[in-house]
């Protein structure tokens, strides 16, 4: 299963979530509600902790790895991303297939695909270089460190916001299911699905560094220098 690794830019530092996270979760979340209508967020201490233990559970499962995104600059906890959906190739080809299962020592397996999501962020983070610098560094982390193959997102149809954000990355559109799931909302839910091949992570790298060196630094300094 994927070690916990704290990764560190310029702007953020991804540490992995844990209890003492709780109160920095709650107040990051603490804006208007209507931001977080299609991703589970927590709303106030209590909640935060639960958000951590299922987070916890996940990674205890093999099935997650949750990060806070901390701002370098001030130590302000800012949100929170995770890699989840882990894929392993290797070993003997088994039917029917089994998903999220590693061949071997679990504790030495590294996934060969796997998903980025449940990404949130504070109001005041937004628009500032902090969702890219944060799927950069994890981006890094899954093609660099992991050799993943493939990396996979995935948004509500809905969410917009969500959407362009993982196409201003530079990740490929693999369509929309339709009807695909019960949505946070209640409501049945399309999904679009895209992805980041590992051929494509190079020009993936420079597009993000690019629209990261474009940032102006007044979007920085509000939020990370406080």
């Amino acid at each position: 299963m994927p070690v916990p690794v704290t990764l560190t830019g310029r702007l953020v530092r991804l540490e992995p979530l844990a209890p003492q996270h709780a109160s920095g979760l709650a107040e990051a979340a603490a804006g208007n509600r209507d931001d977080y209508a299609f991703t589970p967020v927590p709303h106030g201490v209590d909640e935060a902790l639960d958000y951590i233990a299922q987070a916890l559970a996940g990674h205890a499962a093999g099935t997650s790895l949750a990060f806070a995104i901390v701002a370098v600059a001030s130590g302000r906890l800012l949100g929170s991303t995770r890699f989840s959906r882990f894929d392993y190739w290797q070993g003997p080809v088994v039917w029917p297939l089994v998903h999220g299962s590693p061949s071997g020592d679990p504790l030495l397996a590294v996934p060969d695909a796997a998903e980025i999501g449940n990404t949130w962020l504070s109001r005041e983070a937004r628009g500032t270089g902090i969702n890219l610098e944060s799927k950069l560094l994890l981006l890094q982390h899954a093609f660099d460190v992991w050799r993943v193959r493939r990396i996979a997102m995935r948004a509500d149809v809905r969410n917009l916001r969500s959407r362009m954000a993982i196409e201003r990355l530079g990740a490929t559109s693999d369509g929309v299911r339709r009807a695909h799931s019960r949505g946070f909302d209640g409501e049945v839910r399309s999904t679009a699905f895209y992805s980041i091949l590992d051929e494509e992570w190079q020009s993936v790298r420079a597009t993000i560094g690019e629209q990261l060196a474009s940032q102006p630094a007044r979007h920085h300094s509000r939020l990370v220098g406080a």
